[in-house]
């Protein structure tokens, strides 16, 4: 069996780098026609398309992002080879691209990724954004997988994939009351004409809990509606209003006695999903994280 070509799989890393077949002609000075039969005979020798074209744009496919994974890795061993020898060695280690919807709680992402985090033979990368944005990225095989609180729906076309991956109930915590005993509260009824601070109505935890009040004829006095979990965080350290929120959320708030949970509600609970697409080489990192949730 003929050997791969290093030539041409640095001629793919530049294209791969550049996302533009005429950028890395030029680069490479080289006719972009050369170009392409080069990366032509490197696909053919793989056996796998490594790109397809979307609206002009040269895009990675599944293949083409493994390809580059570890094309990386073979031109940064050069460059390690070259600065060991020189008294500046440095190490390789394999990455995990992890999105994250802005909103999510950091308290939940730091204990999911906690079995890799502090590991020398791991690097995680973790990016924040709009789910949307994330699952474009998730597509083209730049993230392997995207955190969310909610499922997201699965077709042939997208091959998306929601994974529950863990359940948190939620609870209602304040500051404890200044110069009195701490009272539990009775949900929902203590509630009425309540001051209190609330996840947005996008939130799917939000929705069971006006419901709750709906069906009691409760109607408590809405302060604030955050989407942002640490917003929502800071509210219930800083004021004295009632926040709901998972206890996830205010975890080191509860430990440290900054904040008590003054009713938990198990009957609502917040969820949380790991987003992944269907593919034929499933990230091993990834694979380490779901079978340990």
């Amino acid at each position: 069996m003929a050997e791969l070509n290093f030539h041409h799989l640095r001629y793919f890393w530049v294209i791969a780098h550049r996302r533009s077949l005429t950028r890395a002609a030029e680069e490479l000075h080289v006719s972009p026609s050369a170009l392409s039969i080069q990366l032509r005979q490197l696909e053919e020798r793989l056996g796998q398309p490594l790109f397809e074209r979307r609206q002009r744009r040269l895009v990675l496919t599944e293949a083409g992002r493994i390809a580059l994974d570890h094309a990386d890795t073979i031109f940064k061993a050069g460059d390690e080879l070259v600065g060991t020898l020189k008294g500046r060695p440095r190490a390789a280690v394999p990455v995990l691209h992890v999105g994250a919807v802005a909103t999510l709680s950091r308290n939940f992402q730091l204990a999911w990724l906690r079995p890799l985090l502090g590991r020398d033979d791991v690097r995680v990368h973790l990016h924040a954004g709009r789910l949307r944005e994330l699952l474009v990225q998730l597509g083209a095989h730049a993230l392997d997988v995207v955190l969310t609180n909610e499922p997201v729906p699965g077709d042939r076309a997208s091959g998306w994939r929601s994974r529950l991956i863990a359940r948190q109930p939620v609870s209602l915590v304040s500051r404890k009351p200044r110069g009195r005993t701490e009272v539990a509260l009775r949900f929902p009824h203590d509630l009425h004409d309540q001051p209190l601070v609330l996840p947005g109505e996008s939130s799917g935890y939000r929705s069971a809990f006006d419901l709750a009040l709906e069906a009691a004829g409760v109607r408590p006095r809405v302060l604030a509606e955050v989407d942002d979990m640490a917003m929502l965080r800071l509210l219930a350290r800083e004021t004295g209003v009632l926040a709901l929120v998972p206890p996830v959320v205010v975890h080191d708030e509860l430990a440290q006695g900054v904040l008590v949970e003054r009713c938990s509600i198990p009957s609502i609970e917040e969820t949380f999903y790991a987003i992944t697409v269907q593919r034929r080489y499933p990230h091993p990192l990834l694979r380490e994280l779901l079978a340990a949730g």
